[in-house]
C-alpha cells in the first residue's frame, strides 16, 4: 500500500516521498512525459535513469488506439513492455476529450470518440478507463473526468464538474474491484482524483472538498494552462490547493515552464508533468540557468562551449553548441535528442534543487534567486 509521508513544510511548499509498489518518489517531482510509452527524441529508459528521472508518465487513449491495452498485458504491463522498473503514471484519456473535441460526444455514461488515428469508433466512460489503466499496470492511474475549456460559460461547467464527481465516484468502485482479482497486474494500482472548475474559484473549492471526502491516494488540480494567464493559473491555485488534503500528494496536470513549477512548488504542489521540456528540444530551445536558448541562432554557429556550462548533462558533457547547431539545421535526430536530454536534466536536476531547499528551509531564497538567474538572457536582450 502507498504511503506519503510528509518530512517538510515551508509556509505551503511541501517536502515528502511517496512510497509505492514500484519504489519511491521523492517530492516535488516532475514526471518525464512519454506519451505513447517513449520519450519522444530517441530518449531511452537508459537515458531516463540517467538524467534522473523518478516517474515516467504514459497516455492511456493513445496506448489503448495503438498497440492496444490488451496486447501491452500480455507483454507483462507497460512497466515490462517498455523496460522501466520504477513508478509510471497514466493519465485517464480525460485530457483527450478536451483535445479531440471535434472528434467527440459526451454523454453521462462516458465520452464517444473517433480514433485521430484511424477514424475508428471508440467509446471510454469511467470503467473502461480504469480497465485500460489496470491493463497497463501503472502504479498510479488518474481518474477519468472531463477537462473544461478555461473560457467556458459558468453553467456548462458546473454541468461538467457534477459529472466529473460522479464519474470519479464510479472509478473508485471499478478501481478497487479491478485490484480484488487474482489476475490483475498490480493490485497496488493507486487512483488520483482530478480537480476541475476552470477559473471559477468557488466551483473548485466546492469540487476539492467534494473529491476529498472521498480518500482517494492523491489529487490532480487539472484544466489550467489551457488558455487563461500564468496569474489566473497561480490565483486559482491560491484557492484551490488548501482545500485539497495536505497528507495527499497534489499534482498540477500539464504544467509547466520553470516558473510555473517554481510557483507551483510554493503552493504546495508536489507533481508536475509537461511536454515543454522534450518539445521544445525538438526544436532547439534549450533550458539554462540564463534563460531558454533558441541553438538556431547564428550566434552559436562557432561557439564551442557546451550548451551550459558546468551542466552534467550527457550533450554538455562532450557537446559543442555549434555542433549542437550543425545537426539541427541538417535535419539530424542526433541534435534533437541531445537538445531533449539537456532540458530533461535540466528539469529533473532542477528538482532536485527544489528538494534541497526546502530541506533546508531556504526554498523562498532559492526561487527568487533561480527565477532572476533564469530572466538573465531576457535582461540582455
Amino acid at each position: 500500500m502507498a504511503e506519503y509521508k510528509l518530512l517538510k513544510r515551508e509556509g505551503r511548499a511541501k517536502r515528502a516521498v511517496f512510497h509505492t509498489v514500484h519504489g519511491d518518489i521523492q517530492t516535488p517531482v516532475f514526471m518525464n512525459v512519454g506519451t505513447a510509452g517513449a520519450i519522444k527524441g530517441a530518449v531511452s529508459t537508459e537515458d531516463l535513469k540517467e538524467i534522473g528521472c523518478q516517474v515516467q508518465l504514459s497516455n492511456t487513449y493513445h496506448l489503448h488506439v495503438r498497440t492496444g491495452d490488451r496486447l501491452i498485458r500480455e507483454m507483462g504491463g507497460l512497466h515490462r513492455f517498455m523496460v522501466w522498473d520504477r513508478p509510471i503514471l497514466t493519465d485517464s484519456g480525460g485530457f483527450q476529450v478536451f483535445s479531440l473535441a471535434n472528434l467527440r460526444r459526451i454523454k453521462e455514461e462516458g465520452v464517444y470518440f473517433h480514433s485521430h488515428v484511424d477514424g475508428a469508433k471508440i467509446f471510454m466512460g469511467p470503467e473502461e478507463s480504469m480497465q485500460i489503466q489496470s491493463n497497463l499496470g501503472s502504479t498510479i492511474a488518474m481518474a477519468f473526468d472531463e477537462c473544461p475549456s478555461s473560457t467556458a460559460e459558468r453553467g456548462y461547467v458546473e454541468a461538467s464538474v457534477n459529472r466529473t464527481t460522479r464519474w470519479l465516484a464510479r472509478c473508485k468502485k471499478e478501481m478497487e474491484r479491478l485490484n480484488s482479482l487474482e489476475d490483475t497486474l498490480n493490485r497496488g494500482q493507486l487512483l488520483f482524483g482530478i480537480n476541475q472548475g476552470a477559473v471559477y474559484e468557488d466551483i473548485r473549492i466546492a469540487h476539492a472538498e467534494a473529491i476529498a471526502e472521498l480518500d482517494l491516494d492523491g489529487y490532480a488540480v487539472g484544466g489550467l494552462a489551457v488558455g487563461e494567464t500564468h496569474e489566473e493559473m497561480y490565483r486559482i491555485l491560491d484557492e484551490t490547493v488548501p482545500h485539497l488534503p495536505v497528507d495527499k500528494p497534489t499534482y498540477l496536470m500539464g504544467v509547466g515552464t520553470p516558473a510555473n513549477i517554481l510557483e507551483g512548488v510554493e503552493r504546495g504542489v508536489d507533481f508536475f508533468d509537461c511536454v515543454y521540456p522534450s518539445r521544445n528540444g525538438r526544436h532547439g530551445h534549450v533550458y539554462t540557468n540564463e534563460g531558454k536558448r533558441n541553438l538556431f541562432n547564428k550566434k552559436y554557429e562557432k561557439d564551442m562551449r557546451p550548451i551550459e556550462e558546468g551542466c552534467g548533462c550527457p550533450a554538455c558533457q562532450k557537446y559543442s553548441r555549434a555542433y549542437i547547431r550543425h545537426l539541427l539545421k541538417a535535419g539530424e535526430m542526433l541534435g534533437m535528442r541531445l537538445c531533449v536530454l539537456h532540458n530533461l536534466y535540466f528539469y529533473n536536476h532542477m528538482m532536485e534543487e527544489i528538494r534541497d531547499a526546502l530541506d533546508q528551509g531556504k526554498f523562498s531564497s532559492y526561487k527568487d534567486e533561480k527565477l532572476y538567474r533564469m530572466g538573465q538572457l531576457e535582461r540582455e536582450k
